[in-house]
This record gives C-alpha cells, sequence and structure tokens, in this order.
C-alpha cells in the first residue's frame, strides 16, 4: 500500500510540475503571441477581407463586391505583364544569388591571404541601404555614367546605351543590383554552414581518391542542406519583395518593362486609391510566395 501511494504522489508531483512549467511557458510566450497577431496575423486577415471590397478609407467608406478585384486582376493585360516582368527578375535573380555566393564561400572557406578582408568586402553590400545602393547605381548606369564612359574609352561602342531608359537593358541592371545587394548576406550564411562540416570527411574522401568535384557534389552539399533551405528561402522572399530598387531606379518603366508586383501594388492602393484591387494583388503575391516557400521545405527536407 506504501509502495503505490508513493508511485501516485510521486505522480501527482509529476504532473504539478509540468503544469507549472507550461504555464511558464505560456506566460513567456504570452507578450509574443499578441506581437505576433497584432501585427501579422491581424493584417494578413485585414489584408484578405480588403481584397473583397472596393472604395477608400473616407466618409464614403469601403462596401462588398465579392470576387470582382480578382476577376479585375486576371482580365487586366498589365497585371500579366507585371507577373511576367516579376518571375523574369525572381529566376535571373535567385539562381545567381545562390551559385556565386556557395563559390566565393567555399573559396573563402579555405587558408587564402586577406581572407578576413575579403569577407568584409563582399558582406559589405547586404548591409547598405538599398535606396542608396539604388541611388548609386542610377548614377553609375546614367547615359553619361561611368558604364558607358568606360564601354566608349576602352571598346569605342557608341552611341551610349540607355540602360535605364531601354525596354530590355533596364530590368537587368535591377538584376545586378539586387544579386549584388544579396551576395554578401548569403555568402556568409553558405559560411557559417561549411564550418559545420567536419573535415574529416574530406580527408576520408581524398583518401579514397575523390576529386574536388565529388567531394562537393557528396560531402559539401548535403551537409548543407539545411543552410540552402535557409538561403533559399530567404532569397525567394527578398525577390519577390523587391520594391525599393524600382521606386529610385525606373519607376516600373520604361513602358512598364521593370514594374514588379509588389511595386504595382504600390500603385494601385497609394496612386490610384484603389485599396481593394491592390489588397486583392497583395493576397496573390502572399500565397505565391507561401506556397514557394511550402515547396522548397518539401523538396530539401526529404
Amino acid at each position: 500500500m506504501n509502495t503505490n501511494h508513493n508511485m501516485i504522489s510521486s505522480r501527482n508531483h509529476q504532473g504539478d510540475i509540468l503544469d507549472n512549467d507550461t504555464l511558464a511557458a505560456w506566460i513567456f510566450l504570452t507578450p509574443a503571441l499578441i506581437l505576433l497577431g497584432l501585427f501579422i496575423l491581424f493584417p494578413i486577415i485585414y489584408l484578405f477581407i480588403l481584397s473583397f471590397t472596393a472604395g477608400s478609407f473616407t466618409s464614403v467608406g469601403t462596401y462588398w463586391v465579392g470576387l470582382k478585384n480578382y476577376t479585375r486582376l486576371i482580365l487586366n493585360p498589365d497585371f500579366w505583364q507585371v507577373i511576367s516582368n516579376t518571375l523574369y527578375f525572381a529566376i535571373a535573380t535567385v539562381i545567381p544569388s545562390l551559385i556565386i555566393p556557395l563559390g566565393l564561400a567555399a573559396l573563402l572557406n579555405r587558408s587564402i591571404p586577406i581572407r578576413g578582408i575579403l569577407r568584409t568586402t563582399y558582406f559589405l553590400p547586404s548591409i547598405v541601404s538599398l535606396v542608396a545602393a539604388g541611388l548609386g547605381f542610377r548614377w553609375i548606369f546614367q547615359t553619361d555614367g561611368p558604364v558607358n564612359m568606360l564601354l566608349t574609352n576602352m571598346w569605342g561602342i557608341e552611341p551610349a546605351i540607355s540602360w535605364l531608359g531601354d525596354t530590355f537593358w533596364a530590368m537587368p541592371v535591377l538584376i545586378i543590383l539586387s544579386i549584388w545587394k544579396q551576395i554578401g548576406f548569403n555568402m556568409v550564411v553558405f559560411l557559417a554552414g561549411l564550418q559545420t562540416i567536419p573535415p574529416s570527411r574530406y580527408e576520408a574522401a581524398e583518401l579514397d581518391g575523390a576529386n574536388g568535384w565529388q567531394q562537393f557534389w557528396y560531402i559539401t552539399l548535403p551537409g548543407l542542406r539545411p543552410t540552402l533551405v535557409f538561403v533559399i528561402v530567404t532569397t525567394i522572399i527578398f525577390t519577390l519583395r523587391s520594391f525599393e530598387q524600382v521606386y529610385v531606379m525606373t519607376g516600373g518603366g520604361p513602358l512598364n518593362s521593370t514594374n514588379l508586383l509588389v511595386f504595382y501594388i504600390y500603385q494601385e492602393a497609394f496612386a490610384q486609391f484603389d485599396f481593394g484591387y491592390a489588397a486583392a494583388g497583395a493576397t496573390i503575391l502572399l500565397a505565391v510566395t507561401l506556397i514557394l516557400v511550402y515547396l522548397q521545405l518539401r523538396t530539401w527536407s526529404e
């Protein structure tokens, strides 16, 4: 009887400890959950509701229109051009923003002279404001800017290229800026991931006769799987929400050729004051981002 009583008392004591731990966990989590609800969940829910309305935030107010805003999006040729621009921009930005930093990280993970200086130099662009970087790139690529002067003086290319005024060249300039901005951050993350791979694996592979490519494919990439997931997801999010470079450098032109989805939403909301239509576009952007992130997590976690 005493043994059973002691066991029951011990279980009750453990239950009290678990209850106390659970209560303490909820107490500490509550401030973060409140902030999460106020600044993330509530805006998302409000955005979704707003996408089914029309009107403005005036005395007239908004009114329910159902799926009319989504129908307008689907039937609007400008929207599909913006989607095409965004896909082109995203693909051309994300792939180099993964390959180049990975190569730099693999190089700077070795013992080479001035390694610390090179790491700092490559990381610096990631801490520069996108607005400041956009203004700098706009000056570099203007018609009488350094790029055209270099092309004329060294290779005799004339007339000067209107980089930001040409429907073909304007988007590549935005892509170059976005890649330049993202390289440093991704390189540092890849460096951190490379340093978690034990050197003994590479030593064993060398003894087995594996060359550099085989070591990279069978040791480095599998070892970087969690890091790759993080870098891919953050780069996709950074690319899809690109706004500052378009606003500062091109304003979506020329002829709507650099108008990305976030900038298009901004124009509809704060230039045309069509908040319901803009909310529908933002909802589509959110859905596309979540789907892409989910697919990446599923693909790389298997």
